[in-house]
């Protein structure tokens, strides 16, 4: 089995805390049905962002700040993944995610 990151952007959250509990509700019940093909369940990340640069230089991570959340999971293919990722329950909510395959098998 391959590990493959996926890389959650778009959507928001619910100022509503009823909403924000129960969208997390949803979300422990999915990595739960995902048993042991979930390897990391991620985190949410802030808008604290920074690139850096071949040659050193830092600079304001406009580029990356698309990219709000990671998770690892492992499946055999990439199709395989891709089902696993259509499952993530916050994709209604205008998520998305975004599939890339690593070298390291898990």
């Amino acid at each position: 089995m391959k590990l493959y990151l996926l890389l959650s952007s778009g959507g928001g959250v619910s100022r509503d805390a009823g909403e924000r509990a129960a969208a997390m509700k949803e979300l422990t019940a999915w990595f739960g049905r995902l048993g042991n093909a979930l390897v990391d369940g991620g985190a949410a990340l802030t808008g604290n962002v920074k690139g850096v640069s071949s040659d050193g230089k830092v600079t304001g991570g406009a580029r990356a700040a698309a990219v709000n959340g990671y998770m690892v999971i492992r499946a055999d293919s990439m199709e395989a993944a891709i089902g696993i990722a259509q499952g993530y329950p916050f994709l209604r909510g205008g998520f998305n995610l975004t599939v890339y395959e690593t070298f390291k098998d898990g």
